[in-house]
């Protein structure tokens, strides 16, 4: 895999005051910014391309992180404008910017150990999802990932979607008919087009058991560092 998706574009309202002057994705963690984590990890398993798609405090992370090239990484920046086109619209906003092939999506505001080299290079559907423990602030988890490997909306046994996965291009194919999208360009979440695609069997999953965290509130954010 060449290509990959980092969403950067949220506004951290759950981190205030922290993200009052400092996007979460590059909020520091044991040293280095969170996103830097991920661009790491991305440019060790070969991928050249990252698109990183921005919307608060858009400016800081091209003074941040350049055109990448200190990570051998050529970096890409996928403005939404004031309002983030949440996780769908920012897929879609993005798509120009990222190859024909399976691109990795990876949320800019979580932490893990996780080595992104086990995530498969060809899903056999249009997604394959990275999925985790169930957290205290998420307990009832998102999907139920079955004994096949498939990833199952409904289902006993629910893991947490890390906001880690790969992704084929076609997997946002029809999306209009599935959301009901607002403004222009679109905004709309990823999670009906997940559905669908569960639906009709296309979409894998894999269990990280390791580390893993959702950097949502200062709180966490504290107890990662220490």
């Amino acid at each position: 895999m060449r290509h990959a998706l980092i969403f950067a574009a949220g506004l951290g309202e759950r981190m205030r005051p922290l993200t009052e002057h400092t996007p979460k994705p590059l909020l520091m963690v044991r040293g280095k910014s969170l996103i830097v984590w991920h661009l790491e990890k991305l440019a060790a398993i070969g991928v050249h391309y990252v698109a990183i798609n921005t919307s608060h405090l858009a400016d800081q992370f091209p003074e941040a992180l350049g055109d990448g090239s200190r990570w051998g990484l050529r970096i890409r920046y996928a403005y939404e404008g004031p309002a983030p086109l949440e996780t769908g619209g920012g897929m879609l906003n993005a798509l120009p910017l990222l190859g024909p092939e399976p691109f990795i999506v990876v949320s800019g505001d979580v932490w893990t150990d996780a080595d992104f080299a086990t995530l498969p290079a060809e899903p056999t559907g249009v997604a394959h999802l990275l999925m985790v423990d169930n957290q205290p602030h998420h307990p009832q988890g998102d999907f139920a990932l079955d004994e096949h490997g498939l990833l199952h909306d409904r289902g006993d046994q629910r893991l947490t979607y890390s906001g880690i996965g790969v992704y084929r291009r076609e997997f946002l194919d029809g999306w209009a008919s599935l959301v009901q999208a607002e403004g222009k360009p679109p905004r709309f979440k990823i999670r009906p087009l997940l559905e669908a695609a569960m639906g009709r069997g296309a979409v894998t999953g894999s269990h990280h058991g390791g580390a893993w965290t959702d950097v949502g509130t200062p709180e966490r954010l504290a107890s990662l560092n220490t």
